[in-house]
């Protein structure tokens, strides 16, 4: 019996000397959750003034457009596009200017501009006297072909490469200046190449089908 009660008390003292420690442990994990809880605020506070500083420094432009939009003119177009162009033309400008002590200092920039050029007649400027019968034949006379759209494709234009001077001043300008002499290049160079002609002709063949085979005509005869 003695022996007995030895180990029931030795299990009972083991119990309380659990439940002793169980609660020892739960009391410091609290105590450490409620001194640290202040220190988590802080962490989360430091996290979003740090957001905000990088959004600082890499901002991420917002365009905001006029709710408002302004329109100046409208005007009826009766044009025939006949011709269409694709160009690409590549440009170098070039901006150099005297430094510090006489050493040069510059911009450059190379510019890959895509154009697209359109062209063909303004049938607005047909007058009723341009077309008439003459012994059963059509005869036509159709305005000079003109370039309708001369414009730079700003999906497919880009800025391949700019060098930029140490000590030079990026020029906003430069971009702008480049942009239109690709412009003007392929101007230039479609109109050596013919489009206006080309535009012309296709323009008289699309003529030709409408009299022969939509009014049915035999002979069509076109004068410039």
């Amino acid at each position: 019996m003695k022996n007995a009660f030895n180990t029931i008390m030795s299990i009972l003292i083991l119990i309380v000397l659990a439940a002793g420690v169980y609660f020892i442990v739960q009391t410091v994990r609290e105590s450490a959750a409620a001194a640290t809880a202040p220190f988590e605020q802080v962490n989360q506070a430091n996290h979003a003034l740090q957001t905000q500083i990088a959004q600082a420094v890499n901002p991420t432009p917002t365009i905001i457009p006029d709710p408002i939009t302004y329109i100046n003119n409208i005007r009826a177009l009766a044009r025939l596009e006949t011709i269409q162009y694709s160009a690409e033309q590549v440009v170098t400008c070039q901006l150099n200017q005297e430094g510090i002590l006489g050493y040069a200092i510059g911009d450059k920039l190379l510019f890959v501009g895509h154009g697209e050029v359109i062209a063909g007649i303004d049938m607005e400027k047909i007058q009723p006297g341009d077309m008439f019968l003459q012994g059963g034949k059509v005869v036509v006379k159709l305005p000079p072909a003109e370039l309708f759209v001369v414009t730079l494709n700003n999906e497919k234009s880009y800025v391949y490469d700019r060098v930029t001077g140490p000590l030079a001043p990026t020029n906003v300008n430069l971009e702008t200046a480049c942009r239109q002499a690709a412009e003007d290049k392929i101007r230039s160079a479609v109109l050596e190449d013919g489009i206006l002609n080309q535009a012309q002709a296709n323009a008289e063949n699309y003529f030709y089908r409408f009299f022969t085979e939509q009014l049915g005509y035999d002979s069509v005869q076109f004068v410039r």
